[in-house]
């Protein structure tokens, strides 16, 4: 039996046998193991070890950089690649910059506010200060980091739950029905591909991701409906040569996001106008890698608002559009949301 408080026991083959607390890896605890002839001599490893241990927390293993590689390298199968992209992107522009080197116990609340204060008025790369949503999604990171080291490293940190940026509430760009009007009577006279994924969204409010990605095999003609189940998104690239961003078409972010939507009737005998193969997309009638990505796309529209004499109007709008008009004869809001 190990004297109180200590984890040393007598082995049958007569050393002593020290444990301690290695390491806790995502949930999972790691012991390490020291031997001595006598109590004594193994109690010094043990002490010893236990040292080692602390001065490595508050070392290399306990600075922000490792701890932060660490969460990532963890989280990243249970991840989204644009996900992945997403949080590399935030801890090599923001986070590592300013706390890569510093022990995490060491951070401070302070520190952090000020840190968050300054990247609303100044951050980004031409120092004008970032969107409160990105510095948010930031101090949410950093938060996630700091938690996985409390509780993976016996680390003890800062309190950053409850740090954030407020957001102020922005007014949705809504088309007037004389504006829709006006963009359906355009779309519907120069019935491109394009064209007819701009106006698809207006009355069936898909995402531009989820446009981009629309094959006519997800176009049930005989059902009058789309089968959405995929969206498509540039992400940044790390360490690829030549390369900073790239395509994926991946699923949506929610199971809720893969969806069935109706499509109006007027809209299904225009799709059956420009019908291509099963394998096409929709924003080009052609396969495999010919698509429009969401960039192109919005470009595509802002041509089209101009033309039509609609201004300060982005692609989301058609999304607003769509709702808006669903909910004004008084559709049930939780339906049209599911």
């Amino acid at each position: 039996m190990p004297k109180q408080g200590k984890n040393i026991y007598l082995r049958k083959d007569g050393r002593w046998e020290g444990i301690f607390i290695k390491d806790r890896i995502a949930g999972k605890t790691h012991y390490g193991y020291v031997f001595g002839k006598s109590y004594e001599e193994t109690e010094l490893k043990l002490e010893a070890a236990s040292a080692e241990k602390s001065a490595l927390i508050h070392g290399k293993e306990g600075l922000f950089t490792e701890l932060s590689n660490e969460w990532l390298l963890l989280k990243a199968p249970q991840l989204k690649a644009s996900s992945v992209a997403k949080y590399t992107n935030l801890l090599d522009l923001y986070l590592l910059p300013a706390f890569g080197d510093k022990p995490v116990s060491e951070i401070s609340r302070s520190a952090i506010i000020q840190w968050s204060r300054k990247l609303l008025t100044s951050g980004g790369a031409k120092a004008k200060g970032l969107a409160p949503k990105t510095v948010n999604s930031i101090l949410s990171l950093m938060t996630n980091i700091m938690e996985y080291a409390a509780r993976e490293k016996s680390i003890q940190i800062a309190d950053t739950k409850d740090i954030s940026i407020k957001q102020p509430q922005k007014p949705m760009r809504i088309l007037s029905r004389a504006e829709q009007q006006k963009l359906s009577s355009y779309l519907r006279d120069n019935l491109t591909p394009c064209n007819m994924g701009i106006l698809l969204c207006l009355y069936t409010g898909l995402q531009i991701g989820e446009i981009c990605s629309l094959t006519w095999e997800d176009i049930l003609m005989d059902e009058q409906c789309l089968y959405i189940h995929q969206t498509m998104q540039r992400i940044q690239v790390k360490g690829s040569a030549g390369k900073k961003t790239k395509v994926i078409i991946m699923p949506p972010k929610s199971d809720c996001s893969i969806r069935r939507i109706p499509i109006p009737d007027e809209i299904c005998q225009l799709l059956s106008q420009i019908q291509k193969p099963d394998n096409a997309y929709l924003l080009t009638g052609m396969v495999h890698s010919y698509y429009t990505e969401p960039r192109n796309m919005e470009n595509r529209f802002k041509t089209v608002t101009m033309k039509c004499g609609i201004n300060d109007v982005n692609f989301h709008a058609l999304r607003h559009t769509f709702a808006t008009r669903c909910v004004e004869p008084g559709f049930d809001v939780k339906s049209l949301s599911e």
